[in-house]
């Protein structure tokens, strides 16, 4: 056993306390039913993460609407789902009880899957790539933010300790805060405004929930890694300026935010910066940064999350160069970048896919038999075909099916989502 390891120790999150610092990632993998609640697949998935150990679990983006989605066969989180999610979370703390489990609530604005539903947006100007997105006004915006917040009490209602609002990867909530959004309007154009949006959601949750002991957070990409994305010096640039990001971060906090997942890059946009690959694996350490910006912003008892470390695997097989195996796994940086104060707690992403056991295989020094990642992204490949999503490595009908989708389609032409 290695629990008196830093990873191994509790952290309190809110009024909550996660047994451990390895977190889950939200994962959307394509595999709700017809109506949005939780298939076969998707009980099959979470059971084995509760089985698997890890302090917090983040339940993938799951859309509190169904007129702008860019999954198929997406969870969705409205009335009529409120039964099957209690369910679902009753099931999932009946095996473990003991790991923080929350929802990632998300809205996906111009990056809607055209053929799925449609593309909306806030900006006069739309971003190259999305000139079909139609755009919306003010009134659509406090829509959906109502739906957001209908959204978090139907959460709260089900047994969930907590939301996940999601301000990253492109989604409708980094549409409105990233510099890109110049023109003039409650939500939009100087940054007092943008962040307004992040600050009335956040709020108008709180209220509306109205129970200590549900935590509220954010996954907010500190820097998008595209002229006026999120964390850039303005609307066409690409210069990093972190200024609004720590802003943001700090305004999150005096509304009652509990904690934040860090990330960054944009998986329809810039995608290696969002999860790092073995060609530009060196990104696994710019997140690292980002991590300690958040830490040296925020209050102690705000729990920073940190991601992108399912590319350190065990320090071998990713392509990093200049730097020791045994220096450069998750378990080496997780428990260096908590014990000198980089971050909280750290998540896994594509990790839990190969092998969703990591956190108790860790735990109980067995090492030597995870199914550590190989950052093939061919999850990635399934998300993009908008196909179930899970590990072609290490679960063998994903081996097949990618075979069978590439004799059938070919190979992928854009690595994006």
């Amino acid at each position: 056993m290695m629990n008196e390891e830093l990873l191994f120790t509790p952290v309190k999150i809110g009024n909550k306390t996660a047994p451990n610092r390895i977190a889950i990632n939200a994962m959307e993998c394509c595999d709700a039913d017809e109506n949005g609640n939780p298939s076969a697949r998707t009980y099959e998935r979470y059971e084995k993460l509760f089985d698997g150990g890890s302090g917090f679990i983040d339940l993938e983006a799951i859309t509190a609407q169904y007129d702008n989605i860019s999954r198929k066969n997406q969870l969705s989180i409205l009335p009529h789902n409120q039964k099957a999610l209690t369910e679902f979370v009753r099931h999932m703390k009946e095996i473990n009880k003991d790991t923080v489990f929350v929802f990632q609530l998300t809205h996906s604005g111009e990056i809607s899957h055209p053929t799925l539903s449609k593309r909306i947006r806030v900006t006069k100007e739309p971003l190259y790539g999305y000139e079909d997105a139609r755009l919306i006004g003010e009134d659509e915006v406090e829509r959906i933010m109502d739906e957001l917040v209908l959204a978090a009490k139907i959460a709260h209602d089900a047994g969930a300790d907590g939301i996940d609002m999601k301000f990253c990867h492109g989604y409708l909530g980094s549409q409105i805060l990233r510099p890109f959004n110049k023109h003039n309007w409650k939500y939009g154009g100087a940054w007092e405004n943008r962040r307004q949006y992040a600050f009335d959601l956040t709020e108008r949750v709180i209220k509306e929930i109205n129970d200590p002991n549900f935590i509220v957070g954010s996954k907010v990409s500190i820097y998008e890694g595209f002229p006026g994305g999120q964390g850039t010096a303005g609307p066409d640039t690409a210069l990093m300026d972190l200024t609004e990001s720590i802003d943001l971060l700090k305004g999150l906090e005096e509304r009652g935010a509990s904690y934040v997942i860090q990330s960054a890059g944009s998986p329809s946009h810039t995608l290696a910066l969002s999860q790092p690959d073995k060609k530009l694996p060196d990104y696994g350490y710019l997140h690292q940064y980002f991590q300690k910006v958040c830490r040296d912003n925020l209050k102690p008892e705000t729990v920073v999350i940190g991601s992108a470390y399912s590319i350190f695997r065990n320090g071998k097989g990713t392509n990093f160069q200049a730097v020791a195996p045994e220096k450069n796994s998750v378990r080496y940086w997780g428990n260096k970048n908590i014990e000198q104060g980089v971050v909280d707690m750290i998540c896994l992403g594509r990790q839990s896919f190969a092998d969703p056991y990591v956190a108790k295989k860790m735990a109980e020094g067995r090492e030597d038999e995870i199914k550590w990642c190989t950052a093939c992204d061919n999850c990635i490949e399934f998300l993009i075909r908008q196909e179930n999503v899970g590990c072609s490595t290490y679960n063998p009908p994903y081996t097949k099916r990618m075979a069978e989708i590439r004799a059938e389609k070919g190979l992928l032409k854009e690595k994006h989502t």
